[in-house]
C-alpha cells in the first residue's frame, strides 16, 4: 500500500483563527501535519458609525459588494435581524464569499467565475455600465482600493462600509519559533498580502533562513509578485479555496524528493 501524499509533511496554515480548519482537515487526511498558527487576527472596529452610516441607508443602494468572506461574517453579524432590501444586487470576488453569503440566505450572487479578486469582478458585464449607480463595499478597515477606484471611474457613487480590522497575531512569533524548532518545516500556506507581510514580520531577521527551501503557497498571482518583491524565491499559487489549495500541495510533494 503506498504511502499518504503528504505523508512526513509539516505545513503550516496561516490562516485566521476559525478559518483553518477544512484546510486543516484535507491536509491530515493526505498523511501531512498542519500546523495552524494564524498570520493575521481579524478584530472588531472600535468605531462603527462609518459601518452603520451605509448599513442604516441600504435601501438607497443599487447594489453591495462584500470583498471577501471576512466581510461576509463580520458585516452580516453586525447587521443582526436587519432586514436586507429585496431589491438590492449582491457581489463578492470568490466562491468562497459567495458559498458565505448563500449560506446567510442571500441569493442570487454575483461572483466571477475564474479570476477571484476585485479585476475578476471588474471585468464582469454587470460592473461595466454603473454611472449613476449607488454602490456599498463591505471591505475591512484600509485594504486595497482598487475596486472602489475603478467603479467611481465608472460613474459610480460609491461608499465604504468597514466592518472588522486586520491585525498581527499576539504570540504569533512565538508559534513560529516553537514550529521550526520542534522539526523541518516542509511548507507554509498563506491566505492573503496582509499574512504574508504579518508573516515575515513575526519571523524578523530569521525569515529568510527558516523560509528557505520551504514551499510557499500563495493564493493569488499577485501575492507570489510580492512574495517575490520581498526576496522568497519560491512562490507557488496554489488558489484560494480549500480544494484548489490542498490540490497544489498534493501535486508539488508529489514530485517532490523527500531529503
Amino acid at each position: 500500500m503506498s504511502a499518504l501524499p503528504l505523508a512526513g509533511r509539516r505545513i503550516v496554515v496561516t490562516r485566521p483563527t476559525g478559518q483553518a480548519a477544512g484546510l486543516a482537515a484535507l491536509i491530515r487526511s493526505a498523511g501531512g501535519e498542519p500546523l495552524e498558527i494564524p498570520a493575521l487576527e481579524i478584530r472588531e472596529l472600535t468605531d462603527l458609525a462609518p459601518f452603520f452610516a451605509v448599513v442604516d441607508r441600504l435601501d438607497s443602494f443599487d447594489a453591495a459588494i462584500f470583498v471577501s468572506r471576512n466581510a461576509v461574517r463580520n458585516a452580516l453579524a453586525l447587521m443582526g435581524g436587519r432586514r436586507w432590501p429585496a431589491h438590492l444586487r449582491v457581489a463578492t470576488v470568490g466562491n468562497g464569499s459567495r458559498e458565505e453569503l448563500e449560506s446567510h440566505g442571500i441569493t442570487g450572487v454575483i461572483a466571477p467565475g475564474g479570476q477571484a479578486d476585485s479585476e475578476g469582478l471588474l471585468a464582469m458585464q454587470e460592473f461595466s455600465a454603473v454611472a449613476g449607480k449607488r454602490i456599498a463595499i463591505f471591505r475591512g478597515e484600509g485594504g486595497r482600493t482598487l475596486l472602489g477606484d475603478t467603479l467611481a471611474v465608472r460613474g459610480a457613487l460609491v461608499e465604504h462600509a468597514p466592518c472588522y480590522r486586520r491585525a498581527v497575531p499576539a504570540g504569533g512569533a512565538a508559534l513560529l519559533e516553537a514550529a521550526w524548532k520542534n522539526g523541518k518545516v516542509d511548507a507554509v500556506m498563506l491566505s492573503s498580502g496582509e499574512g504574508l507581510a504579518n508573516l515575515l514580520a513575526m519571523l524578523g531577521s530569521e525569515a529568510s533562513r527558516r523560509l528557505a527551501g520551504v514551499a510557499l503557497f500563495v493564493p493569488h498571482p499577485r501575492i507570489a509578485v510580492e512574495a517575490v518583491r520581498k526576496g522568497l524565491k519560491r512562490p507557488l499559487v496554489a488558489g484560494p479555496g480549500d480544494a484548489e489549495a490542498i490540490a497544489a500541495v498534493v501535486a508539488y510533494f508529489s514530485g517532490a524528493s523527500y531529503n
